[in-house]
């Protein structure tokens, strides 16, 4: 007997990619038109056409002029490796998050609900506290992103018994473990005397995008761009599961606990990566998979690619407002995914309370 293959209830439910094509197209074009914009855009105006005439210079055989060097100075110093950043870390925490909502088969999974975010903030606190992240950028980087990994090792060897890693069991560890890693995070700010450390760990928790420039984007770029690439490679078993579940998808073939394992070390992959440049930027990773499921449908081999898409776009957009609503003084990007963030997770709380009572 021909064993069963995993592409039939694909193609019974899902619609064929390529009609969507269209649509991560347009995205692309959105978010490179953002990316030009976000970068004209500042204390120093720069027209758009020298924007863009700066860009495709930096493209092999191109050779545009006319523009002052105060002007390239600003856009390819100062800006656009921000903008850049802004969009691959916008992007890979969306990426992130529908994969982890598509794993849970829950709406409101987030990287934050099993403990990364604050497994990468005590890892910033340490470096800041002991003194550590003043003597290069990158060690800043490196302890949040040690920690965020961590945490996601130690939630997940809770959590397994027997070589079992049951979901529920997992994230309410990830949930236990992220408070314990806040209570660690808040001792030692309660013991550091210098105001000046206390003030630059605060600045670093509220998340921002400020004094990054290409050697941050050069490291961010590999993990980020690898781990979501890795994550798209998926698409077809998160499809698989959000319609067998994880009984089904075994009773046809799929080998879901190494399928889970490996999804969750790329999404922790993704996001500590995020995490350590940013710090923490709150709520991407929920609403930009649930916006772009309503406008394309649940396939993951769409939503996945076009979460990355819509998460680049958000993040350069909120970016954008950070450092322009009270310039010359900015916000921090945080505040902004924030002010957003709350007001639709309540939303999807009520939703969810009220569909529950029908």
């Amino acid at each position: 007997m021909r064993p069963p293959s995993l592409a039939l209830p694909l193609r019974r439910d899902f619609p064929s990619f390529w009609p969507k094509a269209g649509l991560l197209t347009l995205l692309f074009l959105l978010l490179t038109g953002s990316i030009v914009v976000a970068t004209a855009v500042g204390s120093v105006a720069v027209p758009l056409p020298v924007v863009a005439r700066l860009i495709l210079n930096q493209l092999p055989f191109i050779h545009f002029t006319g523009w002052e060097a105060s002007q390239e100075i600003i856009i390819l110093t100062v800006r656009l490796p921000r903008v850049l950043l802004a969009a691959l870390i916008g992007g890979g925490l969306a990426v992130s998050g529908a994969a982890m909502q598509g794993l849970f088969r829950n709406p409101m999974a987030d990287p934050g609900v099993i403990g990364l975010s604050g497994g990468a903030a005590l890892g910033a606190v340490i470096a800041l506290g002991s003194g550590l992240a003043f003597h290069h950028h990158l060690i800043l980087p490196a302890f949040a992103f040690a920690g965020a990994f961590g945490t996601v090792l130690l939630v997940y060897r809770i959590a397994t018994r027997d070589g079992k890693t049951p979901v529920t069991t997992f994230l309410l560890s990830g949930m236990a473990v992220g408070i314990f890693m806040v209570s660690m995070m808040s001792l030692i700010l309660s013991r550091l005397t210098s105001v000046a450390v206390v003030g630059e760990i605060l600045f670093w928790l509220m998340g921002g995008l400020d004094a990054r420039g290409w050697i941050h984007l050069k490291v961010a770029f590999v993990p980020i761009l690898l781990g979501s690439a890795g994550l798209l490679f998926f698409a077809r078993d998160l499809n698989l599961l959000a319609l067998e579940g994880e009984e089904g998808a075994a009773a046809l073939g799929m080998r879901v606990k190494s399928v889970q394992r490996i999804l969750l070390l790329l999404s922790s992959l993704v996001t500590g990566a995020s995490v350590a440049f940013t710090g923490t930027i709150a709520f991407v990773g929920l609403i930009i998979p649930h916006v772009v499921r309503l406008i394309i449908g649940p396939d993951h081999r769409i939503l996945l690619p076009a979460s990355f898409l819509a998460g680049g776009i958000f993040l350069v957009g909120a970016d954008l407002l950070a450092r322009t609503v009270i310039s010359p003084e900015e916000l921090r990007l945080g505040t902004i995914t924030s002010l957003v963030g709350v007001p639709f997770f309540l939303y999807l709380l009520h939703k969810g309370i009220r569909d529950g009572g029908r």
